[in-house]
């Protein structure tokens, strides 16, 4: 692994906030800047800290925190596409909301791979 480029987990995670990024700009207009960005920055911010957390990689404590806290974020996420597909049904979300839980579950592992067998 010569960069945080070749992580599944980031390829995903960079992948679905562009989706969400272009999914919040069909919210009404007084949403676009509650609701909308507010789901936009933390499916930028689960990317953001896997590749944050791969920086410390050398400290493997330091690259755990940051992946707990883009799993953090990657919930945040969760739970603010489960708010749009109540308020707004007419934008389609099921497709991320499974993308996002399948991402997570792939971030759970790696999370648990770094504990268990990180070298620094």
């Amino acid at each position: 692994m010569k960069s945080y480029r070749d992580l599944d987990i980031y390829k995903l995670s960079f992948e679905y906030a562009l989706e969400i990024h272009k999914i919040s700009l069909k919210l009404p207009k007084y949403e676009l800047y509650e609701q909308g960005s507010q789901i936009r920055r933390s499916s930028k911010s689960v990317k953001n800290n896997i590749v944050e957390g791969y920086g410390r990689r050398k400290y493997k404590a330091d690259f755990i925190k940051f992946l707990i806290y883009a799993q953090a974020s990657l919930l945040e996420c969760l739970s603010q596409l489960e708010m749009i597909s109540k308020l707004y049904p007419e934008i389609e979300t099921k497709e991320l909301i499974l993308k996002y839980d399948n991402l997570g579950a792939k971030l759970f592992k790696f999370i648990k791979y770094v504990e268990n067998n990180w070298k620094t």
